[in-house]
């Protein structure tokens, strides 16, 4: 969605004052909206979807906001945030909020628990500054003391999961999802919403088949159903795959809901062409998509630099050629939005591997051996249900483990630090603990990229109520029939071709950005070997000097990090040019 930017300035400073009628009317310049939050405070929003404001209580909410079909109230304690508490149960959607105090002085900051609305806040001479982004005029204008932190740097290259952490910047502060932050900034953040709290319900006994199918169903349409009811035209991503056709098949339920435009992109390979799908999807829900070919393109130092000019790397805006020809299109129709499929591999839990038995073990022990769909988890990996018991039993051992990027070219980090979200993960067995980290996926998901620059994107999957819907769900219950992410297979049986409920193949992707990487290695090669995070001691540049060529590449792959990495070297770039002193 779009923008907002809220200052707040300190009451009887004069030069506050100033500064910060400088900055609106720079704000205007640059296409903002701006309007008065009170005497002292005032908001700036621009599109696509510019953020709107919701009065709730005490708080101001920006953004979407939307009231819950079935809220699950906390239950009542004696907690100053009792009412917060039960705002983020009650309403779900993409804000943030702002709550004013004694003076028209800000008080506390919160965000959504989906996290699909950046929030960062700073103080600068009298002001107190919350925003979705820092663009470049007013970083330029106000010349904050911020500086990189290299050793978060390292570690959020290392750790996929701490993309959507804390900033790689010292000076502005990352409002988490899910929390509240007062003022002023050094009174530590409160964390209200946790993943790992919604999971524990999968702890207890479990749902009936039917009851967890019904509950997905309800959290996919009523996700789908707020977020295409923003105003705006609606187009929809049809890749072929299951998640995109659950939010087309929610998107066709409803009367009310017109998309003007369904779209698919194929590849070049046979892997990366789901049109046959596609069109078992239209003739069973009875639209007519359109399919175009993915657009590539040559990577340019330009290129690579513009994707990374937000608050965090542009690992988002990788696809930039893709990115541009889509937005393009669905600005030739007339259309301001693009729902899509996105998030539903990690909460519909894709990942219906032998851990989904040591889910069941932990809980069932000797017990698990009888669960309907062992002998059917172990065909589909190919193993032995012995083996399976090995795992888990040495998992009960050895602990939780998730992945991390490496593939020799990083440095690696003396001290790894876990993103907050997965500190409390040690009741859980892999698989949910995987589904959990997924969340953090989730939030990354949301940040900008040209598409976005053009529309606004939204994604249902991500959304807070399909979130705690499957966290509740314990995880061999996720993957009924030992499939991936079969009970949302089994909750939309009536509503999908069998083409897409049974297929087994999944749409990949892999080899057209390998071609990227391998076609651009006379642009990739430079950009990393002789920049700045091989400089920052980031990077093993003689590992990355022997990995970045045709030959090991094709022997051994590694191109995820690559490309994360040329993300992030950007970022860099772009951030240290905007923080140095001007001439």
């Amino acid at each position: 969605m779009g923008d907002y930017l809220i200052v707040v300035r300190r009451p009887d400073d004069p030069e506050a004052k100033i500064l910060s009628a400088e900055l609106a009317q720079l704000a205007r310049s640059k296409g903002l909206v701006v309007s008065d939050l009170n005497g002292r405070a005032w908001l700036g929003v621009k599109g696509p979807n510019a953020p709107k404001t919701l009065a709730v209580g005490p708080w101001t909410l920006v953004g979407d906001v939307f009231n819950r079909q079935r809220p699950v109230l906390p239950a009542g304690v004696n907690d100053p945030d009792d009412y917060e508490r039960k705002m983020f149960a009650r309403f779900w959607g993409r804000y943030v909020g702002v709550r004013f105090g004694a003076q028209s002085q800000l008080a506390s900051i919160l965000r959504d628990p989906s996290g699909a609305l950046e929030c960062i806040t700073w103080s600068h001479e009298g002001l107190t500054i919350v925003a979705s982004d820092a663009p470049d005029w007013l970083v330029r204008t106000l010349r904050p003391s911020w500086r990189i932190n290299v050793d978060r740097l390292s570690q959020a290259l290392l750790d996929p999961f701490l993309s959507s952490g804390p900033l790689l910047l010292d000076g502005p502060v990352a409002v988490g999802p899910g929390t509240v932050q007062p003022l002023p900034l050094s009174i530590p953040a409160r964390s209200l919403w946790r993943p790992a709290d919604v999971a524990h319900r999968s702890l207890g006994p479990p749902p009936s088949l039917e009851d967890a199918a019904a509950s997905i169903r309800a959290a996919i349409d009523e996700a789908v159903a707020g977020l295409a009811s923003v105003s705006g035209p609606v187009a929809a991503e049809v890749s072929g795959g299951l998640d995109s056709s659950l939010v087309a098949s929610s998107l066709t339920r409803s009367p009310s809901i017109h998309v003007s435009l369904w779209l698919n992109a194929y590849g070049a390979t046979p892997e990366a062409d789901e049109r046959a799908y596609v069109a078992a999807l239209g003739e069973a829900l009875g639209i007519v998509p359109t399919c175009v070919p993915h657009v590539t393109g040559a990577m340019t130092e330009a290129w690579l630099e513009r994707t990374s000019q937000g608050l965090r790397p542009g690992i988002n805006a990788l696809d930039r050629p893709h990115d541009m020809d889509w937005a393009a299109r669905l600005h030739d129709v007339g259309v301001s939005a693009l729902m899509t499929g996105k998030g539903g591999d990690s909460i519909l839990l894709q990942s219906s591997t032998s851990d989904v038995f040591t889910d069941l073990w932990l809980a069932r022990g000797w017990r698990a051996l009888f669960a309907p769909d062992v002998r059917r988890l172990a065909a589909e990996n190919e193993i032995s249900v012995w083996s399976m018991i090995r795992q888990a039993r040495r998992h009960g051992r050895e602990g939780q483990s998730l992945p991390v990027r490496d593939e020799g070219l990083l440095v690696p980090h003396r001290q790894p630090v876990a993103h907050p979200w997965l500190a409390d993960c040690d009741g859980f067995g892999p698989a949910k603990t995987l589904q959990i980290a997924g969340v953090l996926d989730s939030v990354s998901r949301h940040g900008p990229s040209m598409l976005t620059e053009t529309v606004d994107v939204r994604h249902p999957m991500c959304a807070q109520p399909v979130i705690e819907a499957c966290l509740a769900i314990p995880t061999p219950l996720l993957t009924f029939g030992g499939r991936d992410r079969g009970l949302a297979r089994y909750a939309f049986r009536d509503r999908l071709p069998g083409a897409i409920i049974e297929r087994r193949s999944k749409g990949d992707m892999t080899r057209i950005y390998a071609m990227m990487i391998l076609d651009n290695l006379a642009v990739l090669r430079p950009w990393l070997l002789d920049g700045r995070l091989a400089a920052l001691g980031v990077l093993d540049r003689s590992a990355a000097d022997q990995l970045l060529t045709r030959e090991s590449l094709i022997w051994r792959g590694a191109y995820s990090t690559i490309i994360v990495a040329a993300a992030f070297e950007g970022w860099v770039r772009a951030w240290e040019r905007r923080l140095q002193p001007p001439d």
